[in-house]
């Protein structure tokens, strides 16, 4: 039992920043249907259409998405990064396996991923098991990348402290420096990972609230069943 009463009060949100969040509004725009009578027995094929009908409308950087993982005391943590395939094996996602996310990964291989189209009033999450893909896939998948991309893996150690904004631009500016001279340096410690789902949700907003939410769910013998759930 607690002590409520040691607890201190809630700071109240200023004025200003009430009125600014209550003058937000979603989806000020006529929003696609979505049937859950008519999808594909399976979710990848849903999720490329959705996939590609986000980048139709427009929908800036929808390949980003929000990975969630748990670290050593089971606490979550999530961040934003950008989604590198989703096949037959699962979402693909690429890190340094020595930074928080791959520590994390390490002793808990699982997590849950999370795309938000605003444009289409769309959400997916996918929840599953989380492997590493080979070395060769790993090196295969930095080196498909930009000259940027290169430079950031060779950058630090990613979610290491770091002493000074100034020691962050030397160290960039070396390893956009060695990208550029050698295209095809390793970076070791860089991972491509693939989330294997056991559930997949697709989520379809609607102006007047009534949100269709379709979730699917991976049996034991490979196949997927899917249902309606409840906004």
């Amino acid at each position: 039992m607690t002590d409520d009463s040691a607890a201190p009060p809630p700071s109240p949100a200023t004025p200003a920043f009430q009125d600014l969040l209550h003058a937000q509004r979603v989806w000020d725009t006529e929003l696609p249907s979505f049937d859950p009578a008519a999808v594909p027995p399976g979710p990848l094929p849903l999720f490329r259409t959705w996939f590609a009908e986000a980048v139709a409308a427009g929908q800036p950087e929808p390949h980003a998405m929000s990975l969630a993982t748990a670290d050593a005391e089971g606490l979550p943590d999530v961040r934003t990064l950008l989604l590198h395939e989703a096949d037959e094996r699962g979402w693909h996602f690429a890190t340094h396996a020595t930074s928080a996310k791959g520590r994390q990964l390490a002793a808990r291989p699982h997590a849950a991923l999370g795309f938000y189209w605003p444009a289409q009033g769309r959400q997916v999450r996918v929840r599953g098991p989380v492997a590493r893909c080979t070395p060769a896939e790993s090196h295969a998948d930095l080196h498909a990348r930009s000259t940027g991309a290169l430079a950031a893996a060779l950058t630090g150690a990613q979610s290491e402290v770091v002493g000074s904004v100034a020691e962050l631009h030397r160290a960039a500016d070396a390893a956009w420096d060695r990208a550029r001279a050698e295209p095809d340096t390793e970076a070791p410690t860089w991972t491509r990972y693939v989330v294997e789902p056991a559930e997949v949700e697709f989520f379809q907003g609607d102006a007047r609230r009534r949100h269709v939410r379709l979730r699917y769910r991976l049996r034991a013998g490979g196949d997927w069943t899917h249902e309606l759930l409840w906004p």
